[in-house]
């Protein structure tokens, strides 16, 4: 199953300015996705997960429209044809 990422412009620096990437392997999960990610572009992977590989509190990724923080986290199971959104949490006071 195809997935495409779709890239916020605070991470484009370590896409080579890509702001859609496109995997060509499948991934049955956001995890596997991710890490097919990371793979093509090591640095973004330290912004998306802490240390311990957990989601950073400021990132949120969506399969569709769904947050994965409300699905099954890394292990959301990925649709056919699906976009995965990075975008950072946006606050302000």
């Amino acid at each position: 199953m195809p997935v495409a990422f779709y890239i916020p412009a605070y991470l484009r620096p370590f896409t080579r300015e890509n702001s859609r990437v496109e995997l060509r392997q499948p991934a049955d999960t956001v995890g596997a996705a991710l890490e097919r990610l990371w793979g093509l572009y090591p640095g973004v992977r330290d912004r998306i997960v802490t240390e311990q590989g957990e989601l950073r509190p400021h990132v949120n990724v969506f399969v569709g429209e769904e947050n994965i923080r409300f699905l099954q986290g890394f292990a959301t199971e990925l649709p056919d044809d699906c976009e995965l959104s990075i975008l950072p949490a946006v606050s302000g006071g």
